[in-house]
């Protein structure tokens, strides 16, 4: 949580085309300093792709997008890889590699990127296991592990870079219902570090919970951003409310 507004990412008239279907239309966003920001909306709303603009995983289109004040839209090569070493990405799929052990897949990218030691980075990796509550698998393949699992796994991967920023795109999506709730507190455990954050989710009572601001995105505009209660409670548009009555309302029925 955040108490003075410090922006750290900047969405500056941020557009984004595929061909000729806008996707991203003219978003001005700001999200400050250990702010945790959730984006949620329809599938196809552009939530997943809004924030993979910031880490240029997806290119621009037009606008720009500032980190700590400095543009981004021009940087490409060693520019564009101290930009992403700097932000966390955790993906719907866990993209592990299958041939390393949880310890080698945290290890990789310390050792290929930063240049830490074989001994240093294993070491990260063995500390950041224990953070995510999987000591003792460290040896084990992404074959061996839960879904669960492979997600917290590949959130520790994540933070081995020590990024300032992290970005989660719907993390628990690719998850059975029973290992939702084991992501889920990893991530609200890490929300309360002081990290900005901004997380892609569907899980509604998980966003009430952990953030400071939610923004609700439809046809690639932001319709609503306001803090959680007042979202959940109060929201204005007309497309967010119709939105929140169709996801929260099997949260209300009750069967066998």
């Amino acid at each position: 949580m955040t108490d003075s507004f410090s922006p750290v990412i900047e969405f500056r008239s941020v557009t984004k085309s595929y061909g000729t279907t806008p996707v991203i239309r003219g978003i001005d966003l700001s999200v400050a300093q250990g702010e945790v920001v959730v984006v949620c909306g329809p599938s196809g709303s552009g939530k997943s792709t809004l924030i993979r603009l910031v880490n240029r995983l997806e290119s621009l289109t037009s606008g720009d997008i500032l980190i700590d004040g400095h543009s981004t839209a021009s940087y490409r090569g060693a520019a564009l890889q101290r930009l992403r070493t700097g932000i966390g990405f955790v993906f719907q799929q866990f993209n592990l590699y299958g041939h390393l052990t949880a310890a080698e897949n945290i290890a990789l990218a310390p050792r290929k990127v930063l240049g830490l030691s074989a001994e240093e980075a294993l070491s990260r990796a063995r500390e950041l296991l224990k953070r995510v509550g999987l000591s003792d698998k460290e040896a084990s393949y992404p074959s061996q592990l839960s879904g669960g699992q492979q997600q917290r796994v590949a959130i520790a991967r994540a933070l081995a870079m020590q990024p300032k920023i992290l970005l989660f795109d719907e993390p628990t999506s690719a998850l059975d219902p029973e290992m939702i709730g084991e992501v889920l507190t990893v991530i609200r455990q890490l929300a309360e570090t002081g990290i900005t954050m901004l997380v892609v989710t569907h899980e509604m009572g998980f966003a009430r919970e952990i953030a400071d601001r939610v923004i609700f995105i439809d046809g690639g505009v932001i319709l609503e951003d306001a803090p959680p209660e007042q979202f959940f409670l109060a929201t204005r548009h007309p497309r967010a409310q119709r939105f929140l009555r169709q996801l929260l309302s099997p949260l209300h029925t009750t069967g066998d």
